[in-house]
């Protein structure tokens, strides 16, 4: 029996809202648009179109997925970061919105660096959000976009091919790549994993049974590659260099901590989000840090 677009969203955001999720209406609106390849304007203006034989099999399918709790991201492929477009699949961490903070903290901060070319390096750039739009929104920009991850750097490339992006990738852990570097950074940023390890099996389905746990575990109190990210940058940063980290919840005052008892960052700062949260935390290299450097 043919069926149209109101009918079958009222359907489908019945099932959802049966299931306990959270955002049926707008899943099933994004779901829908995805497959018929239309935005929501056409969603709102065409109630009465009647889907195909194939759209109706194939959005009943996505439903399903979501209600087992697969994130609409994973079910789409598409996630949208600073404005850009980003192709997104399991293994590789879903970007979000409160991330944006870090990325105008650096765009912000590069715009007052007098200098030809600014040197960034992304530690753990995922699906490459960070370091694409660090790329297209510093226009003297030259980014290395790291990540230990195999499947990670792949969709990474992807996506730098489909935003036109020129990146420099490479893979390993944390700096270990970039330890022949001739020539000092002036950027290190990055979204390290920060859930401590007992927290996870507390957070949503989607995060904890989809999501890589190599980009969300932490080590036992969170904390353990803000140790290493601000033990090592000041080995690859130039004086006045910038480190920029984005923090979990009530993380930011350890993490300015271990930048103070390193002793060679200054003019360190916590940046909120829009909720109010301490969620990025930024630090320059001072000079004195050239006596001051400890072998990775």
């Amino acid at each position: 029996m043919a069926v149209n677009i109101i009918d079958i969203l009222k359907a489908s955001v019945d099932k959802l809202e049966k299931n306990n999720i959270q955002t049926p209406l707008l899943d099933a609106e994004v779901i829908l648009c995805h497959l018929l390849k239309k935005d929501k304007v056409f969603i709102f203006t065409h109630r009465d179109y009647v889907l195909t034989d194939e759209e109706e099999k194939m959005f009943w399918k996505c439903i399903h997925k979501r209600i087992e709790g697969v994130p609409v991201q994973y079910i789409i492929k598409r996630q949208e970061f600073m404005g850009l477009d980003f192709y997104v699949e399991e293994g590789v961490l879903i970007p979000r919105p409160d991330t944006e903070i870090l990325v105008e903290t650096v765009i912000e901060w590069a715009k007052n660096r007098n200098t030809e070319t600014i040197r960034i390096l992304d530690l753990g750039t995922g699906s490459g959000a960070i370091s694409i739009s660090l790329c297209k929104y510093i226009k003297n920009s030259f980014v290395y976009a790291l990540d230990l991850s195999h499947k990670a750097l792949s969709i990474a490339k992807k996506n730098a091919v489909e935003n036109k992006a020129d990146i420099t990738f490479l893979q390993g852990d944390l700096f270990y790549p970039l330890k022949d570097l001739q020539e000092k950074l002036d950027i290190v940023v990055s979204n390290p994993p920060y859930i401590p390890k007992e927290d996870i099996k507390t957070l949503q389905i989607e995060v904890q049974k989809y999501e890589p746990i190599l980009a969300l575990d932490g080590g036992e109190d969170g904390l353990d590659y803000y140790r290493k990210i601000v033990d090592q940058a000041s080995n690859f940063l130039k004086n006045e260099g910038l480190l920029a980290l984005e923090v979990g919840h009530n993380q930011a005052d350890e993490v300015v901590s271990l930048m103070k008892i390193k002793g060679c960052y200054e003019n360190i700062k916590k940046i909120k989000d829009l909720a109010g949260i301490e969620r990025v935390v930024i630090a320059t290299l001072c000079e004195s840090a050239k006596n001051d450097i400890i072998d990775c």
